[in-house]
C-alpha cells in the first residue's frame, strides 16, 4: 500500500467512525477539553527529537502515524480492568506502550482488532499492549464481541466514561476512533495514528520496533 493510499484510507475511516459515534449517541465524546496528562513533562525531555526518528517508518499500513512534536506526559491517563482494578499509563513505566482506543459501534475498530490481538504475540520485548474499550454501559457487549472474533491474547481494559478519549482530544491527539498511540517508557507521547491499520503487518512492526529502541 502506498503512503498516499494509507493516509487517505485512515482519513475516510476516522470520518466514518466519528459519524457512527454520533449515531450511537456518543456525541459527548467530542465535548470535554481537559488535559490528558498530569502536567509534568519534565520526564519527557526532548522526546520530540526521538519521535522525529520514527517519521521514516510511517509508511504503508501506518502512513497516517504522526510523530509527537512536543512533550506531552500521558502518565495520568486512567482506565480499568473488567474486574474494576484501576490502571494508569504510569503503571506501564519502563515499557514502550501501544495504546489503542476502540468501541464496538466503530466498524474500523472491529476490523483491526484481530490484528491487534495477533500483535500482542509478535510485539518486540519491552512493548506492552493496552486496548481500551470506551463503550458506555456494561462491558459485556465488548466482551461478547471479543469472544465472537476469537480474541485470545489481549489484556482487556475499559473506560465507560470515555474520559481517556476526551483527555486525548483536549491534547489534539484524538479526533475519532480508532485512536492508537505509541507511548515512551516514561509515559510521554511518541506519536499517534487516528484510523485503522493491520497492526501486525511488517509496516506496523517496523514502526513499533523503532519506537521500542528509545534509550
Amino acid at each position: 500500500m502506498t503512503e498516499k493510499a494509507g493516509r487517505g484510507r485512515a482519513v475516510l475511516w476516522v470520518g466514518l467512525a466519528a459519524f457512527a459515534g454520533l449515531l450511537a449517541g456518543v456525541g459527548a465524546v467530542y465535548v470535554s477539553e481537559r488535559g490528558a496528562g498530569n502536567g509534568d513533562t519534565a520526564d519527557c525531555g526532548d522526546v520530540s527529537t526521538f519521535a522525529a526518528t520514527l517519521r521514516p517508518h510511517a509508511r504503508g499500513e501506518v502512513a497516517a502515524f504522526i510523530p509527537a512534536e512536543r512533550a506531552i506526559s500521558l502518565k495520568a491517563l486512567a482506565f480499568e480492568t473488567p474486574e474494576g482494578e484501576k490502571k494508569t499509563i504510569a503503571d506501564f513505566a519502563g515499557n514502550t506502550l501501544f495504546l489503542n482506543l476502540w468501541a464496538t459501534w466503530c466498524a474500523p475498530c472491529r476490523a483491526e482488532m484481530p490484528a491487534i490481538d495477533r500483535l500482542s504475540t509478535k510485539a518486540p520485548d519491552g512493548v506492552k499492549i493496552a486496548a481500551v474499550n470506551i463503550d458506555t454501559g456494561a462491558y459485556s457487549k465488548a466482551e461478547d464481541f471479543l469472544a465472537e472474533i476469537g480474541v485470545a491474547n489481549l489484556d482487556k481494559y475499559l473506560d465507560p466514561k470515555m474520559k481517556i478519549f476526551n483527555d486525548l482530544k483536549a491534547e489534539g491527539l484524538a479526533v475519532g476512533l480508532p485512536t492508537t498511540l505509541l507511548i515512551s517508557r516514561k509515559g510521554c507521547a511518541l506519536g499517534v495514528m487516528n484510523g485503522p491499520a493491520e497492526w501486525d503487518s511488517p509496516d506496523a512492526l517496523t514502526l513499533i520496533e523503532a519506537a521500542a529502541k528509545e534509550s
